[in-house]
């Protein structure tokens, strides 16, 4: 179990770091994967703005009830008991990148619906957003090791260029 994070008045912290680390990887999950929902949605030909919206929230349903379905099994058998309190707690919170990661589509998708953009640049263009956000924490992850600008920057590359080949992968084969 992870140790308790407190400030220096004693109080626990709202989240420790293998929290926060298990919400990042979640949130690095959820955008790889709505990449490849996005960049499939936008290669089957002609979808409409509702179904492509039903398809990303779908997708993301999808995501956080099976990872709330494993994380509840895993506690079961790790516990013996049905998470509760601060472990559900925990659970939603590390999970809700899952369904957090559906806002940015749902938005562009929207504006497609409004007539702002088509509906193909809007899924393209959220594919887009993801890969940058793939490249800004892979750079961020860089300067958090000390690695300086360069190593900074070629972290990003590679992490955006890894998340666009995982999710090329995913949406090539469907899944």
């Amino acid at each position: 179990m992870a140790e308790r994070v407190t400030d220096t008045a004693g109080t626990p912290d709202a989240v420790d770091t293998a929290t926060a680390t298990a919400h990042l990887k979640e949130r690095l999950y959820a955008t790889i994967t709505m990449i490849s929902v996005v960049i499939g949605l936008a290669g089957t030909g002609h979808p409409d703005a509702a179904g492509a919206a039903a398809t990303v929230g779908t997708a993301a349903l999808g995501l956080w009830l099976a990872a709330l379905v494993a994380d509840q099994q895993a506690h079961r058998v790790t516990h013996g008991a049905i998470a509760r309190g601060r472990d559900l707690r925990r659970m939603l919170f590390v999970s809700s990148p899952l369904l957090l990661s559906a806002v940015g589509p749902l938005l562009l998708i929207g504006a497609s619906a409004l007539g702002v953009m088509h509906l193909t640049t809007a899924l393209y263009t959220a594919a887009g957003v993801n890969v940058a956000t793939l490249f800004a924490w892979g750079c961020y992850s860089g300067i958090r090791m000390g690695g300086g600008t360069a190593l900074a920057l070629l972290a990003g590359a590679i992490d955006a260029a890894i998340g666009t080949a995982v999710a090329g992968v995913k949406a090539m084969t469907g899944h």
